[in-house]
């Protein structure tokens, strides 16, 4: 069961910087900024497997205005951890996926930015009230598949792993993970839960 078995969920952000991560190719923010973030090991990255976008699929949150590549990781050692800016990722390894999405919780994992980097989490929260920019029946499209939210909560980040309602596995429910970043520009320290669930399938 996650709940046992996550460390924790290392969905944070990094500051604009430019950096040398892994060898030079840095990662990039949605609008092609450099963001620094400390390379994992080659070993943690070929067990991770992360793809940037799977068959074409997107995430689109129409209320915030995002839409965005969605592709692919595995959790790794506990960690949940996006290897990039510019994308959401499903978790492979943790609910369900998208073509049994009506019998299991959807997991996708993305990072929000602080110090004018632009990700994808940064549409889902509002800075100033510290909870989530989308509203209640607010429509979300997962490759082929149409949620509506039904809730939003913020975790604090030592707590995720522990958090056994978060990581059950719910018919038809979408979980979107992200950092709930700080008006103030300060380290996050903790994690916005949106929950929606499934309306259609394809």
């Amino acid at each position: 069961m996650i709940a046992l078995l996550l460390c924790a969920v290392a969905v944070v952000a990094g500051g604009v910087a430019v950096s040398a991560y892994l060898g030079g190719s840095e990662p990039t923010d949605m609008r092609g900024n450099p963001v620094d973030l400390p390379a994992p090991s080659r070993a943690v990255q070929q067990r991770t497997n992360a793809v940037a976008q799977v068959a074409g699929m997107t995430l689109r949150v129409p209320s915030a205005g995002l839409t965005v590549r969605l592709g692919e990781l595995n959790e790794v050692d506990g960690v949940i951890d996006p290897p990039g800016f510019s994308s959401a990722y499903l978790v492979r390894n943790y609910g369900t996926q998208l073509d049994r999405a009506g019998l299991g919780t959807v997991f996708v994992v993305m990072h929000s930015c602080r110090g004018g980097a632009v990700c994808p989490g940064n549409y889902l929260t509002d800075l100033t009230a510290g909870t989530a920019s989308v509203a209640v029946g607010a429509d979300v499209y997962v490759g082929g598949l149409h949620y509506r939210v039904a809730g939003s909560e913020t975790v604090y980040k030592p707590d995720v792993h522990a958090d056994a309602a978060l990581w059950a596995d719910v018919p038809g429910r979408l979980v979107l993970l992200t950092c709930l970043q700080t008006p103030a520009q300060t380290a996050s320290i903790d994690n916005l839960v949106v929950t929606a669930q499934l309306v259609t399938t394809r």
